[in-house]
């Protein structure tokens, strides 16, 4: 991967009016400092508070900012997926739109991508949730793993670099982003771990209960496992 090349930060946004102003400062200081050219693509999953406006205001000053707006709210996986096709590069940051993931991470977990790896995670090892989340997100992580066997610390954490084909390739579900790591070392990534700060939820609240996610998660790994069984790979040998 080029030191020049350019990359776009996804976000997906549901009712983060307080954050937004902030999280676009930090990203643009923290995108500056690579001296690469960049984008934030703000996806808004049909807030109900002032995101949109907000959003609509810092496309109309900032020439990095790109959005889109959907029509009714439709999940995170899905506000994912639609910033991945509206990328404009080949190599996507994911993160989160509440503060918890810092920004000025950004530049270590470039200059760990490129020609060793496809894709680099973010590993939240001090992370700064309630004793509860904390405790249901490392069982959560540990099932995970047991099913998937993806080698991965924190596939929860949002902050990730992942180039942008093999990621417009992967079967789109609800919840896929949890399982992005199995996903695309599926499709042949090879995958780079990296310690990146987290911090407090400084506004607004969680946008999922514990009990909900835990349900919704036992559902999905049923669908991911059969999928990684039933996955199709080949290697061509010849072609004319």
């Amino acid at each position: 991967m080029s030191n020049q090349e350019k990359f776009s930060v996804v976000l997906p946004v549901y009712n983060e009016q307080d954050n937004l102003e902030t999280l676009f400062a930090e990203i643009r200081r923290a995108a500056d400092s690579t001296g690469r050219p960049w984008e934030a693509v703000f996806v808004d999953d049909c807030s109900t508070d002032r995101s949109l406006s907000i959003i609509r205001g810092l496309a109309e000053r900032h020439a990095e900012v790109r959005y889109v707006a959907f029509a009714e709210n439709r999940g995170q996986s899905a506000a994912f997926c639609a910033g991945f096709d509206a990328a404009d590069s080949q190599v996507v940051v994911t993160m989160d739109s509440d503060l918890q993931n810092d920004p000025a991470d950004i530049p270590k977990m470039l200059a760990a991508f490129g020609d060793e790896c496809e894709m680099v995670i973010g590993w939240r090892a001090k992370r700064k949730d309630t004793l509860v989340k904390r405790l249901s997100s490392r069982i959560a992580n540990a099932i995970r793993d047991w099913f998937t066997d993806d080698g991965v610390h924190d596939t929860g954490c949002s902050l990730k670099v992942m180039r942008a084909d093999l990621l417009r390739r992967l079967p789109r579900f609800k919840n896929m982003h949890r399982y992005f790591p199995i996903l695309m070392k599926m499709q042949g990534a090879r995958i780079h771990e990296v310690k990146v700060n987290h911090r407090q939820r400084f506004s607004g609240v969680s946008k999922y209960g514990t009990l909900d996610r835990a349900l919704a998660g036992i559902y999905d790994l049923i669908g991911v496992q059969w999928l990684i069984k039933r996955h199709i790979d080949y290697a061509v040998k010849e072609k004319k």
